[in-house]
């Protein structure tokens, strides 16, 4: 894999998907690389420390919701333990302020492209946005991605695709090309 950048964003799915390895028998054939790609984006966020989250903890509360607190048995539980441990001692230009109008966050980009963007991913957009340096989005098997991937690049958010061959084929078969 190229190199991961020093600051990001980490969608849910990529500690989730690292966390397949606690059952490596279980791993579809095609997902082997991806799971690998995810534990290796994991292990080094944690180590460079360059975790790029909202202050308000929307995006705390959904790996909360889909990751083990105590930090285990997976790689992606690993992460959210760390994560919970040292949010706190974050530079606060990557406890990123978002603020919401009823569902819409006001930080989210303007596109018309992207009125369709899941709901509940479009804090990850919002924050990268508002970032001051604009700081990729780590995305594993979320294909839905693969279609916004254009709108997003064209209002400056760069989605960083841990798992392009197997994204951009669940993206093609989804929409029927």
């Amino acid at each position: 894999m190229s190199s991961l950048p020093k600051k990001c964003l980490v969608d849910t799915n990529v500690p989730k998907t690292a966390n397949l390895a606690i059952d490596p028998d279980k791993i579809p054939n095609e997902l082997i690389g991806c799971v690998d790609a995810c534990i290796e984006a994991v292990e080094h966020v944690v180590k460079k420390g360059g975790l790029v989250i909202d202050e308000g903890g929307e995006i705390f509360t959904e790996y909360r919701r889909q990751l083990s607190m105590s930090g285990q048995p997976g790689v992606g539980d690993s992460f959210m333990k760390w994560v919970n441990d040292n949010q706190w001692g974050f530079p606060q230009e990557d406890r990123v302020v978002i603020s919401k109008d009823g569902d819409i966050y006001n930080e989210f980009p303007n596109h018309d492209e992207l009125s369709t963007f899941d709901v509940s991913d479009r804090k990850f957009v919002a924050v990268a946005n508002a970032h001051p340096k604009k700081p990729p989005i780590l995305q594993a098997i979320d294909s839905k991605w693969w279609g916004w991937k254009g709108a997003l690049a064209e209002v400056g958010i760069t989605v960083r695709f841990l798992c392009p061959e197997y994204t951009k084929a669940k993206y093609k078969e989804k929409i029927g090309t």
